[in-house]
This record gives structure tokens, C-alpha cells and sequence, in this order.
């Protein structure tokens, strides 16, 4: 009876609906928000005027997932490089170069916060928290698709819980300072710039994150008509959001203080003097984030070429293999994180933010939008002729 429960929870609406949010939101939170850094460097850096950002993003999230979920629904395109060759046709190849870079780029960010904040918070070598992360990445890749689901419903849930938490605390107890800067218009961290300049920061956000979105595409299977994929876009949009704004409004409580906005990881100072359950809980938090993160990027790139396999007429790769190619990948960002965070997300993210919307976010609102249009007019015909 307990199965059946579960079953019938992932494949009703909940699975139609809510779990493909889940899952990108899942993915996104090590890459996106986890550390806070990223959210200074896209949005709270402008203060009073950040929450500009956060509107462009809720809406380019919104607005993405609906275009990514209708595509594949249409089209059957249920791993990534066939939804990426419904809009860039032969060139879909450099979707993969850019994807697999910023997979890399994501993990290694996470990797370089949750070694250095499990060895602040809880005492944990920094190589061996890292170790840990990489094996149950590697075991969630290895049993695949309905353990993943399971892994990322109960941890969303409670990510969600931890920083509502997390913002609870530091809001309320630095509500002066949030109410004054909003009050005073105060943007002094950011220095001189224009609203197009903090719209762009919201775009270029959107775009590093659109590497999170195929982690979805298995979910995608149970959608059944546009409104599902119009409804599921929204919600996704929603939950992909609401952590930005909980670390944005927090991140107000101290600006423009330079130790904090030019922290790699701005909430460990925000929860300073909380005690050391806090920190405890946030240090688990941020560990679950990596695991999170680097499975569903990675569970992405093994259904792309398992897909590829399969088209070849070979045989997909093994449990065994999925979970090495796991541990590879995330044993190359480790390396890679040694670069440190603050570079990381300054210059990589920008610059495959960039690079992400040249070869899917533009193709996808323009090309994807056409397509789309284009089947609505067809099904109508049908319909008229029928």
C-alpha cells in the first residue's frame, strides 16, 4: 500500500505539475544560491533596487521552463540533444560543449563552498566532505531515475524549510537595516549604473542557470496537454525564485557591509552569532545542495548519451558505469574549485551565462516559440476538420 502511494503521488498531478520544478530547482540551488554569492553578484549588489533582478528572473524562469516543457512534450524530446535540435537543428553540438562546461563550473562552485563549510561548521576535512558528496552522487546516478525523484522531493522540501529558516532568522533580526536601505534608495555597493544594468545581471542569471534545466526532461513524460506545461512552468518558475528573494532580503539586513557582499560565502556571515546549531544545519543544508546539483547535471549528461546509445543501436550504459562517470565528473570539479568561488562565479558564470543564452535561450524563445505557435495552429485545424 505504501508503494502504490508513492506511485500514485509521483504519477498524478503532483508529478505532472509540481515534480518538474522539483527537479530543476533541486539542481539549481548548489549553482544558483547556496552560498549567497551568486545572488550579490546578480542582484543584491544593486540594494535597494535589486529586487529589479529578481522580477526579470522569476519571469525568464517561468518563461523557459513552459518553452522547454512544451517543446519536449510536442516533440517526444525527453533527454537534451533532441530537445536542442528541435531549435538548433545541426548545430546542437555546441549546446553540449557549453552545457558540459558549465556543469563542470556549477559543481566545482559547490564543491569549493560545501568543502570549506562543512570544515567551518562541522569539523569535516574538507577532502573528505567532498569525498562523501561524490559517492552518494555516484550511488544516486548508479540506482538512476526513481530514487533520484524521491532524493530531490524530500530534500527540496526541506532545503526550502532550512532557508525560510535561515531568512526568518536574519530578517527579523536585522529588520531595521532591511527597512532603511529600501527607505534611504541605497545602491552604494554597486556604484554608478543604469535599471538596464540590473536587468541584464537578472538575464545573465537566468542564462548560467539554463544549464539546469534538462535535469527535468525525464519528468516531462507525464505532461499531457499545454495547460499542463503552461502550469508547471509557472510553479517551477515560483520555486526556482523564492529562495533568490529569501537570500535577497536577508542580504539587505547588511548592506553594503564589503565583509559580507564580498564574502565567497555571504549566508556563513549572516548566520555569525546564531549559534552553532544553525550553523550545523546550514553546513547539511549546503552538503544535500551538492548532491542535488551534481546529480541531476549529471543524470542529464548519462541520458543524453545513453539516448545517443540507443540511437547507434548499442546498449545504454551500465549502473556500474553511470556511477564512475559520476565520480569522474565531479573528481574534475573538485580540481577545478581550487580556483576559488568569487572567480569562479564572476568570470565563468558570466561568461558561459553569455554563451548559454547565444546557443539556447535566444533559439529557444524565438525558434521554440515559432514551433509552438505553429502546433497550436495545426491541432485547431484538426479539430476544424474533424
Amino acid at each position: 500500500m505504501a508503494d502504490q502511494s508513492k506511485n500514485s503521488l509521483f504519477e498524478g498531478a503532483f508529478g505532472r505539475l509540481v515534480l518538474p520544478g522539483i527537479i530543476i530547482q533541486s539542481t539549481l540551488i548548489g549553482g544558483g544560491y547556496a552560498t549567497g554569492r551568486e545572488v550579490v553578484a546578480y542582484g543584491a549588489k544593486f540594494g535597494a533596487l535589486g529586487w529589479i533582478a529578481g522580477l526579470t528572473i522569476i519571469v525568464g524562469f517561468g518563461l523557459m521552463a513552459f518553452l522547454m516543457f512544451e517543446i519536449a512534450r510536442r516533440f517526444r524530446a525527453y533527454d537534451y540533444r533532441s530537445l536542442v535540435k528541435q531549435f538548433l537543428g545541426p548545430f546542437w553540438f555546441l549546446y553540449d560543449i557549453i552545457y558540459f562546461l558549465l556543469a563542470i563550473l556549477i559543481i566545482s562552485i559547490v564543491i569549493a563552498a560545501t568543502g570549506s563549510i562543512l570544515e567551518s561548521t562541522i569539523g569535516l576535512n574538507y577532502w573528505v566532505g567532498v569525498g562523501i558528496i561524490a559517492i552518494l552522487a555516484g550511488i544516486l546516478n548508479f540506482y538512476g531515475t526513481a530514487l533520484i525523484e524521491r532524493f530531490k522531493t524530500i530534500g527540496t522540501t526541506s532545503l526550502l524549510l532550512a532557508y525560510i529558516l535561515f531568512a526568518i532568522l536574519v530578517i527579523s533580526s536585522s529588520w531595521g537595516e532591511i527597512t532603511n536601505v529600501f527607505a534611504t534608495g541605497d545602491t552604494s555597493f554597486a556604484g554608478d549604473f543604469t535599471i538596464w544594468s540590473i536587468i541584464g545581471a537578472g538575464i545573465i542569471y537566468v542564462g548560467y542557470n539554463l544549464a539546469v534545466y534538462p535535469a527535468a526532461l525525464f519528468t516531462v513524460k507525464r505532461q499531457k496537454t499545454m495547460k499542463d506545461t503552461l502550469v508547471s512552468g509557472a510553479i517551477a518558475g515560483v520555486l526556482m525564485t523564492v529562495p533568490w528573494f529569501l537570500t535577497y532580503f536577508a542580504l539587505m539586513g547588511f548592506y553594503p557591509s564589503e565583509t559580507v557582499f564580498n564574502a565567497d560565502v555571504p549566508w556563513l556571515h549572516m548566520l555569525n552569532g546564531y549559534g552553532l546549531w544553525v550553523a550545523v544545519i546550514f553546513g547539511i543544508v549546503v552538503g544535500w545542495t551538492l548532491i542535488e546539483t551534481a546529480t541531476g547535471m549529471i543524470h542529464a549528461f548519462l541520458d543524453r548519451v545513453n539516448y545517443n546509445l540507443e540511437e547507434l543501436g548499442k546498449q545504454p550504459m551500465s549502473k556500474g558505469m553511470n556511477g564512475t562517470v559520476a565520480i569522474i565528473a565531479l573528481a574534475l570539479s573538485a580540481i577545478l574549485s581550487n580556483v576559488g568561488i568569487g572567480g569562479l562565479v564572476s568570470t565563468g558564470y558570466t561568461i558561459l551565462g553569455y554563451a548559454m543564452l547565444i546557443v539556447y535561450g535566444i533559439p529557444i524563445l524565438i525558434i521554440g516559440s515559432y514551433k509552438i505557435i505553429k502546433g497550436v495552429k495545426n491541432d485547431e485545424s484538426s479539430k476544424m476538420s474533424a
